[in-house]
């Protein structure tokens, strides 16, 4: 089946599965079946072979699922076995704290560059990675070649920037400002970060089952 028609649903669930074998690889499982797997997941065990079956299904009948070669198949499928070059633009408490914690090397990609405006903290380094002065941004995308940049930088600032960096090679975003690319620039490829909508939507969740609570209760 030709990735265009794959679901985005899907999509969307390959790196759960990924995370889930990782665990049960940890925990000493060689093969398990796509029953045991639902009962782990929350899913139906159909829901993971038709999951499995949009990239040629890798279990065998009567076996189940290698979990080594099933959890490699999947990071082949999300492109973790690859390092894009990427870079970071904004170092603020949250470009900081993203540099510092997420585990580039072990998710597709290779952070080799952040930069910012403010001089306070241009010239400091975050992990082993000197933060640069936004004057120098084309020509290390010249000489670098980055492919995709992470966004930290204030909404208002941030439809300058990603033109330039379109304008430098960069078709790839993962956005964490509140401007959205999807609008403005059609090609590109974007994965929106909104953690306020994040904790929102458990705002919700949780007002729902308080109503279900008390109407339960009436």
């Amino acid at each position: 089946m030709s990735k265009n028609v794959i679901s985005n649903s899907v999509i969307r669930r390959l790196p759960r599965y990924y995370r889930f074998l990782g665990e049960l690889e940890e925990n000493g499982y060689v093969r398990i079946s796509s029953r045991e797997l639902s009962e782990k997941m929350g899913l139906t065990a159909s829901q993971i072979r038709q999951d499995f079956n949009c990239f040629g299904g890798f279990g065998q009948q009567g076996y189940g699922y290698n979990v080594s070669e099933l959890r490699r198949q999947v990071g082949i499928i999300l492109g973790l076995d690859k390092k894009t070059p990427l870079i970071l633009m904004g170092a603020g408490n949250l470009g900081k704290a993203i540099a510092t914690h997420i585990d580039f090397s072990n998710r597709g990609f290779e952070l080799i560059g952040i930069f910012d405006v403010n001089p306070e903290v241009v010239g400091k380094q975050i992990g082993k990675i000197p933060v640069r002065d936004i004057s120098e941004l084309e020509n290390f995308c010249t000489e670098n070649k980055p492919q995709a940049a992470v966004l930290c930088v204030p909404q208002e600032a941030a439809e300058k920037e990603i033109n330039r960096l379109i304008d430098y090679g960069i078709n790839a975003f993962w956005n964490f400002t509140h401007y959205d690319l999807s609008i403005s620039h059609e090609n590109v490829l974007v994965e929106n970060v909104h953690l306020g909508d994040s904790l929102t939507i458990l705002s919700y969740a949780i007002n729902s089952a308080e109503k279900e609570q008390e109407n339960e209760d009436s």
